[in-house]
């Protein structure tokens, strides 16, 4: 099987465009992955979602260890099959989730022990189980086991979590093994701590990763901490490998990640947003659900292709959204999904020729805050 690779291909300033190879096609960087939680983009087609402009969809390691199982899904041809998506699939290790949404969990060297948040059932996750689910999944990028504190907290607390993180990585690695044609990345972990992030990264580098996530960030410590700790949590990591920030985020996080050396994203936002009645667009956050738009022939963005703007009026999606009709979700979700591939494509061509800060400034200088009315 044709193994895996990553190819930086420029750079300006800090921020970097390149391709991963693999055996399901070629995935463009910055790349944002859509979330797939339970082996589907949330009201979308899997064309669909590809006509936008996707790479790569996430699937999500908790959720479909619970529901199906990852041993129906194989039984079933594996998750490519099983979702209808023959393109690279990259899956979380879980860990986050356990921790987020799981019941009565205990953390322990071993792994973690919990109780499905669907229907009470017990469960262990630990590194090894967490390889041999993504293992049944068929995942092109697998992640590895690690845990996930929210911020705020001690430093003592934060250190604890990253070096067991890092014990469980080297475990990921071992449980992994060599496998052709699919990738295995590490998560440094650290908090804020520019000395944890960089002990973590040196842990990751001496196990040695195909890829790794700048993880624990996006979990409540805001915008302005983020970046603070992105100007230079990415600087620890190889620069031959592809950087993933996990869980982000708005459009602006994004592009201010993309800034400062990250490779990948994802998050639910651009679904979640679509079914709740907002569009995001290079002029701002469209709230359909206001009245302002009931009587408003124009397109949501008119310099956008996808269908919710090149066959509907915003009069006709605040309508569908307030009769509660489906196609609400289904237009608005699409919307979102191409705009936020849009600004990856735009920020590729930026960086490739070498015009990164004009096209920030001009990006910023297009939006607006918060809801906006006639453009």
């Amino acid at each position: 099987m044709t193994r895996t690779s990553f190819t930086l291909t420029a750079t300006d300033g800090a921020a970097r465009t390149g391709v991963i190879s693999t055996p399901r096609g070629e995935i463009r960087t910055p790349a944002f992955m859509p979330v797939g939680t339970a082996a589907t983009v949330k009201a979308m087609m899997p064309e669909n979602v590809r006509a936008t402009g996707a790479d790569i969809l996430l699937g999500n390691t908790y959720h479909l260890m619970l529901r199906p199982t990852a041993e129906r899904i194989a039984r079933l041809g594996g998750l490519h099959k099983f979702m209808n998506w023959e393109r690279p699939i990259l899956t979380d290790s879980g860990g986050f989730q356990v921790m987020s949404l799981a019941a009565l969990r205990k953390l322990t060297e071993e792994g973690v022990s919990f109780r499905s948040h669907i229907d009470g059932s017990r469960h262990m996750l630990t590194p090894e189980r967490s390889m041999e689910i993504q293992r049944l999944l068929g995942s092109d990028i697998v992640m590895a086991f690690d845990e996930c504190p929210a911020l705020p907290a001690d430093r003592t607390r934060i250190e604890e979590s990253m070096r067991l993180s890092m014990r469980w990585a080297q475990r990921s690695r071992d449980a992994f093994g060599d496998r052709p044609g699919h990738m295995l990345f590490g998560i440094q972990q650290g908090g804020l701590e520019p000395d944890l992030r960089e002990e973590s990264a040196a842990a990751l580098k001496a196990i040695g990763f195909d890829g790794y996530a700048v993880g624990g960030l996006a979990v409540g410590e805001g915008q302005e901490a983020m970046f603070g700790c992105l100007d230079h949590a990415p600087g620890f990591l190889p620069e031959d490998k592809p950087r993933y920030l996990m869980g982000v985020g708005k459009p602006d996080d994004i592009v201010g990640a993309v800034k400062r050396g990250i490779d990948m994203m994802d998050c639910v936002l651009p679904t979640r947003s679509g079914r709740t009645g907002q569009a995001w667009t290079r002029h701002g956050v469209v709230n359909i659900k206001n009245a302002r738009h009931s009587d408003d022939p124009r397109p949501l963005d008119e310099q956008c292709s996808c269908p919710a703007c090149t066959g509907y009026s915003r009069a006709y999606l605040h309508h569908v959204y307030r009769a509660g009709e489906m196609i609400s979700g289904m237009l608005l979700s699409w919307h979102n999904l191409q705009y936020f591939q849009e600004i990856m494509q735009g920020m590729r061509d930026a960086i490739a020729e070498g015009r990164f800060a004009a096209w920030e400034a001009e990006f910023d200088a297009g939006r607006a805050e918060g809801d906006i009315g006639p453009l």
